[in-house]
């Protein structure tokens, strides 16, 4: 592990020296991930991406990507891209990055389950903010506005998120 890495601990998300309160999947952390089952999964988790909405924000980094209207995340996992930003139309199952709400306004994109996915191992483990303290995701690691922002233009292609099994059997 190094201080950028993304280490999700009892405490929070530590991240260079600092442990910032978070929320992750409403069925805990996981080392079997599948498709719908709201947990976070164990592992080393590579950073791939960032996305923001330019209408809402100032792009937080120079390789941060803008959310646009039509994009969506594809998570049907019977569809040739399941797993990838898609734009609609698009009439398998999906997410739309551009949400009313301000979850997505941020998203940090990890390498889970991508480039190439494994059907029904899940889509998309994302950091994005959280709907209130406490609140879990459907899989994701989510923090406050706050400290999201405050993490994002800090972080680069060699920051991971590492999600120990805090809990093993």
């Amino acid at each position: 592990m190094t201080p950028d890495d993304l280490v999700l601990t009892p405490k929070g998300l530590r991240f260079q020296g600092r442990t910032y309160p978070c929320t992750v999947g409403k069925t805990g952390c996981t080392q079997d991930k599948k498709e719908g089952d709201g947990a976070t999964p164990v592992g080393v988790h590579r950073i791939v991406g960032m996305l923001y909405r330019p209408d809402r924000m100032a792009r937080p980094t120079h390789w941060a990507l803008p959310i646009g209207p039509r994009d969506l995340w594809s998570d049907d996992s019977s569809a040739p891209d399941y797993n990838l930003m898609v734009r609609a139309p698009y009439d398998a199952s999906h997410e739309k990055l551009r949400r009313a709400d301000p979850l997505y306004d941020l998203v940090i994109l990890t390498d889970w389950n991508w480039p190439y996915a494994v059907k029904g191992r899940g889509s998309a483990i994302f950091i994005h903010q959280y709907r209130r303290p406490g609140y879990p995701t459907e899989g994701c690691i989510a923090l406050s506005r706050t400290d999201l922002h405050r993490i994002a233009p800090r972080i680069g292609y060699n920051t991971r998120l590492i999600v120990p099994d805090l809990h093993p059997s």
